[in-house]
């Protein structure tokens, strides 16, 4: 886990099976910090299941490239390879705060600087998931809803701000001066 600049996290910071922690201060936290230790050890084994659980899940839809432009209601989102974002992608809940928004992918997600999720009609940042296949990258100035589960890293450029969490199996999460904000909600089960 490496920061630069002054990133805020609202909720606990860990690594787990390394203990490399980096960037705090001047980052700061809202949470505890936890270095290799049986609450990290746990929430590990939890990412796994929870990233299995979501590959594992029929696909209600196939995507592919750019989600730019699209409004899209609860649901399985599937991608053999990478998405994309460059702009705004909408996420309607249809009046119920319980839709669950699920995006696999089999390698990489994107997005250009300033891109958005945008949440509607009761859609909850605590019911997205991006299933990641390998690395996640977050442009600049971008806002962004949900879990992000990647298999290998995940880096978060400078001033993105993120409703959710940013989980890395087996990589590196990489932040630049961010905000990342997390609801009760995010008890929720997939």
């Amino acid at each position: 886990m490496t920061n630069t600049g002054p990133t805020n996290l609202g909720g606990d910071l860990g690594v787990s099976p390394g203990t490399a922690i980096t960037g705090f201060p001047p980052g700061t936290l809202d949470g505890t910090t936890h270095s290799a230790d049986v609450q990290a050890g746990a929430a590990h084994a939890d990412l796994q299941a929870a990233y299995n659980d979501a590959a594992g899940r029929t696909p209600t839809e196939t995507v592919a490239g750019d989600l730019v432009g699209r409004t899209l209601s609860a649901g399985v989102y599937s991608s053999a390879s990478s998405l994309a974002l460059s702009g705004t992608l909408t996420l309607d809940g249809q009046g119920d705060p319980e839709a669950v928004f699920i995006f696999q992918m089999g390698s990489m997600l994107t997005t250009a600087s300033a891109s958005h999720v945008k949440l509607i009609d009761g859609a909850q940042s605590s019911h997205v998931f991006w299933q990641v296949g390998s690395s996640a990258t977050l442009g600049t100035a971008s806002s962004i809803a949900g879990t992000i589960m990647a298999l290998a890293s995940i880096t978060v450029t400078t001033g993105v701000a993120i409703e959710g969490r940013a989980l890395a199996l087996n990589g590196a999460v990489t932040l630049d001066s961010n905000t990342i904000t997390t609801t009760p909600a995010f008890g929720r089960q997939l």
